[in-house]
């Protein structure tokens, strides 16, 4: 089975930035990178992945030099073509002094979903990136992580936005990864399938899951008008904690978006304990 029309590449977007966590990138990249359609079909890979930084170089605060494919002009451009855009953390100080990318980048994401909630659209931030979503306004109403030794400045951020916003504070929970706006599963008309409670709830056995989910979600009008409801247009927000916690949560993207089998196909070629998070309660596209 090839990743064709019937169960496309989902395309993913990576800013880097300097004094970033290198592991923070790293992690969701590599976890994605083992994601297959079809576990024994090394053709049918999931993910493509593109890299968008200020220059051609940025160096991680471990000193690696990471190669990008785009510039933030070129991004913004082509920012309607990726399904997901992941935000690593590390070096958020000067970046949120500066008010700086990929501040903008975040914001013209969720605005696009806004804009155009007919695609399934999802915001990943690993680690501290979940300060530039704070920063960035994108969190009022919300519930989201961060690593442990940053939920103090992550409330300040938190509680500064809500008051210039007037908008509702963020929760701040600890969890290894939390999601907002979480994955759409058909099952039992009688049992209410608009509404999950945790990651790893049994789901319905004849539920709607993975691939072909996925591409029916962009495409089934009723899901359009549902998402357009929710907050930021439907857009799928998930925080993280600490960096290993970002492939946690790329796990999680596996499982919803590919399948589970992917998931754990991935995880032991990695030899990776899938640790899971929590999803809120909320209803799902």
């Amino acid at each position: 089975m090839a990743a064709t029309d019937s169960v496309p590449i989902i395309k993913v977007l990576f800013t880097l930035h300097p004094g970033m966590d290198a592991l923070d990138f790293v992690g969701p990249l590599e976890v994605l990178s083992h994601a297959k359609h079809n576990i024994n079909d090394d053709s049918t890979k999931a993910f493509s992945t593109t890299f968008v930084s200020l220059s051609e170089h940025t160096v991680s605060a471990q000193g690696a030099s990471f190669r990008a494919h785009m510039d933030f002009k070129e991004a913004y451009t082509r920012l309607s073509e990726f399904d997901i855009l992941i935000i690593p953390g590390g070096g958020v100080d000067p970046v949120l002094k500066a008010k700086s990318e990929p501040l903008g980048l975040i914001r013209a994401f969720s605005d696009m979903q806004k804009k155009d909630p007919k695609k399934e659209r999802t915001l990943v931030s690993v680690c501290t990136g979940s300060l530039f979503l704070a920063q960035a306004g994108l969190l009022s109403g919300l519930s989201a992580t961060t690593h442990p030794d940053a939920y103090a400045k992550f409330e300040k951020i938190c509680s500064e936005i809500s008051q210039r916003d007037l908008a509702e504070r963020c929760d701040v929970v600890e969890e290894r990864y939390v999601v907002n706006n979480l994955r759409f599963d058909l099952g039992d008309p009688e049992e209410n399938p608009y509404v999950r409670r945790k990651s790893d709830a049994r789901r319905p056995s004849m539920g709607r899951k993975g691939s072909n989910a996925w591409k029916e979600s962009n495409a089934r009008r009723e899901s359009n008008a549902r998402r357009a409801a929710l907050r930021l247009g439907g857009l799928r927000v998930i925080t993280t904690g600490g960096c290993t916690c970002g492939m946690d949560a790329a796990f999680y993207l596996v499982s919803i978006m590919v399948s589970e089998e992917a998931a754990a196909e991935a995880a032991r070629v990695m030899q990776y304990d899938w640790k899971k998070g929590v999803v809120v309660d909320g209803i799902d596209i």
